[in-house]
C-alpha cells in the first residue's frame, strides 16, 4: 500500500521561500516517478516537477524552472520541493504523486500518476 503525506505548506510573502516534503511509503522498487502538482482555485491540476526513483531524471514545468528544486532524501524516504522566489501565482494546493509503473516515459498529465497525497496549501502574498 503506497502512502504519500505532504507537509511544509504555509503563507509566505512574494520573493520568499518554502520547502515542501512528501513522506512516501510502500514503493517497493526504484522504477517509479515522484511528482509534484498544484491546483489553484478554479483551475485544473497542473504539473510542477518530477524526479525518477533513481534521482537520475528530473523534469520541471517552465513556470518554475530555475526557482524550484525537486530532490529525494533516500534516508528518510521523502521527496522534497524547495521553492524560491515565490510569486502570488504560485498560490495553490500542492500535491505529491507517484507513478508506480514508470518505464522512462514521462507523463505530465495527472492521469499518469496512480497515488496521491492529500495536498498542502501554499499561499504567496503580494
Amino acid at each position: 500500500q503506497v502512502q504519500l503525506v505532504e507537509s511544509g505548506g504555509g503563507l509566505v510573502q512574494a520573493g520568499g521561500s518554502l520547502r515542501l516534503s512528501c513522506a512516501a511509503s510502500g514503493l517497493t522498487s526504484s522504477r517509479y516517478l515522484m511528482g509534484w502538482f498544484r491546483q489553484a482555485p478554479g483551475k485544473e491540476r497542473e504539473f510542477v516537477a518530477a524526479i525518477s526513483g533513481s534521482g537520475a531524471t528530473i523534469y520541471y514545468a517552465d513556470s518554475v524552472k530555475g526557482r524550484f528544486t525537486i530532490s529525494i532524501d533516500y534516508a528518510k524516504n521523502m521527496v522534497n520541493l524547495q521553492m524560491h522566489s515565490l510569486r502570488p501565482e504560485d498560490t495553490a494546493v500542492y500535491y505529491c504523486a507517484a507513478d508506480s509503473s514508470y518505464m522512462f516515459v514521462f507523463r505530465r498529465s495527472p492521469s499518469g500518476y496512480d497515488y496521491w497525497g492529500q495536498g498542502t496549501q501554499v499561499t504567496v502574498s503580494s
